[in-house]
């Protein structure tokens, strides 16, 4: 197991540096640069500003250097933790990030908590009680939450949970606690406000994993192994436990390496109904501006956590499957 995980190690290295370069260029495709858009903004509004002092700017942002040089800049700087200056909020982008990063990954975990903890009790249960009136219920239930749009669920909540449970409209905090320092005051009222943003975010998720959940257990409960475990007059919910369980399990448990990075980012259009500060609206700002070491600062940590969430998501398959791990992990 040790050198199968310092293996991936050595495999995510060059893979985290080709995404930097590919995620940079990328950024960089649309004509003009956030001075561009910032300058023409000006202008529009009847403001006079002189092409020296446009220089003078570009000089100051290091905007008149070639690509290559902003990337190396920009990636040094990276490794070493310092993401550069944020042109739209000019601020350090670790500051900013790092205001956000906490209450994102507070909201998305309590969302991806309530995700599991419904859905793979509900999914097994309808999997053992295959087109039963509950199992019809579950089902129609799980489509309904796969197909609505999360930012309409958002605003419907939002409007109940104002209206009869005393919330607030948006946001994480209570005007009186928004800008006041920490306390137990302000935990308890920020604790308030998460649970209604964690269940509109965890909704669709959940709903596909009850789907997923259930659809694999009835393929597992139909294999040799389990006739031939209850035939050993195992208990019908010992042998369902036991093993087909843990091998329906194994589809939801490669998915956490997709998870990692929406613990950062959210869901960006719910945040922005519900008036969230979390990371996703700030890094759909820094692309509308085009505030490159903002947008591909994000853009690096995302890729690095979904390169360490697939690495953990091989780690708990081969644990919890012991055919992967005989097949050659360790």
């Amino acid at each position: 197991m040790r050198t199968f995980v310092l293996k991936r190690i050595l495999q995510a290295l060059p893979i985290l540096f080709g995404i930097s370069v590919i995620s940079f260029a990328i950024i960089q495709l649309p004509p003009g640069d956030y001075l561009t858009t910032y300058v023409n903004n000006l202008r529009s509004q009847g403001d006079m500003i002189s092409d020296e002092q446009v220089k003078a700017l570009e000089e100051q942002y290091g905007l008149d250097w070639p690509v290559y040089v902003q990337y190396w800049k920009w990636i040094t700087n990276f490794v070493r933790g310092e993401m550069g200056q944020s042109f739209y909020w000019n601020k350090p982008v670790r500051s900013l990030i790092g205001e956000r990063i906490a209450l994102s990954m507070a909201v998305s975990v309590l969302a991806l908590i309530l995700t599991y903890a419904i859905a793979i009790p509900i999914g097994l249960f309808s999997a053992t009680r295959q087109y039963t009136l509950t199992d019809n219920i579950f089902t129609v239930l799980a489509f309904i939450g796969v197909g609505l749009p999360s930012f309409l669920v958002a605003l419907v909540l939002m409007y109940f949970g104002n209206r009869y449970l005393g919330l607030g409209a948006g946001g994480l905090f209570s005007v009186e606690y928004l800008d006041a320092p920490w306390s137990l005051g302000r935990v308890w009222d920020l604790l308030k406000h998460m649970l209604l943003p964690a269940l509109i975010i965890g909704i669709s998720g959940t709903a596909g994993t009850i789907r997923v959940m259930r659809a694999t257990t009835l393929d597992e409960l139909s294999r040799p192994y389990v006739e031939a475990a209850r035939a050993r007059g195992l208990r019908e919910l010992t042998a369902v436990l036991r093993y087909p369980v843990r091998v329906a399990l194994n589809p939801i448990m490669s998915t956490i390496g997709w998870q990692l990075p929406a613990l950062v980012s959210g869901e960006t259009l719910v945040s922005m109904v519900l008036g969230l500060p979390t990371c996703g609206p700030l890094l759909y700002t820094a692309l509308i501006t085009q505030d490159m070491f903002l947008a591909a600062s994000f853009i690096m940590i995302l890729s690095t956590l979904t390169v360490i969430g697939t690495l953990l998501s091989d780690i708990l398959l081969a644990w919890i499957d012991p055919r992967i791990r005989f097949g050659g992990i360790q």
